[in-house]
């Protein structure tokens, strides 16, 4: 039983719902670990032994045990204080926000590649207007070798290129210089072939 503060009234601890509460949430969390890929849970803020026990979950097919292998996850995690948990949470909201950004930027880029190749000139100087640092004759040969290459029904190695240019340009940052950096994007502009 949880008793009450005979001077305040108010219960010395929390009530079963609330703890039940606790505990799902943690649970949930606990999920949300498992799946994340290796490199993901290197970037979060968590203890070696709690980063082997996701480990020993995540490795594990069997729906029935893992689910154990989760639930044991959790209640690992419930031994931990609330501050580590709570920086678990923060780094993946910070993470999640980061891939949206992303996500958005992407498709900004794919919207202002398809304005490129449809609108000539004046979305050119649209988006030089928009991007003062972008190389505009890199740009209008790229947007031609892609037209070209439709025409010819090439592969799209232009059409690639103009993207890559474009997010470049909207990051800020010369596609030159950071030609390493994108090399690592390839696989996110897999729907453009």
């Amino acid at each position: 039983m949880r008793g009450r503060d005979e001077d305040t009234g108010e219960f010395h601890s929390a009530s079963r719902s609330e703890q039940r509460r606790a505990a799902l949430d943690v649970l949930s969390l606990a999920h949300v670990l498992v799946d994340k890929s290796e490199a993901e849970l290197g970037k979060l803020p968590m203890d070696d032994a709690l980063r082997a026990h996701v480990r020993d979950a995540a490795r594990i097919t069997s729906p029935i045990a893992r689910k154990r292998a989760v639930a044991f996850l959790a209640k690992q995690m419930r031994k931990e204080d609330d501050e580590a948990l709570d920086a678990i949470r923060d780094a993946l909201d910070a993470n999640s926000e980061g891939s949206r950004r992303q996500v958005a930027l992407m498709h900004r880029a794919e919207s202002w590649r398809t304005r490129l190749l449809e609108g000539g000139d004046d979305a050119l100087a649209a988006f030089i207007d928009e991007n003062p640092a972008a190389d505009r004759q890199r740009l209008r040969q790229l947007v031609r070798n892609a037209q070209d290459e439709a025409k010819r029904n090439k592969p799209p190695r232009a059409f690639r290129e103009l993207y890559r240019e474009i997010l470049a340009a909207a990051k800020g940052v010369s596609s030159v210089d950071d030609e390493m950096a994108f090399d690592d994007d390839a696989g996110d502009e897999g729907g453009d072939a």
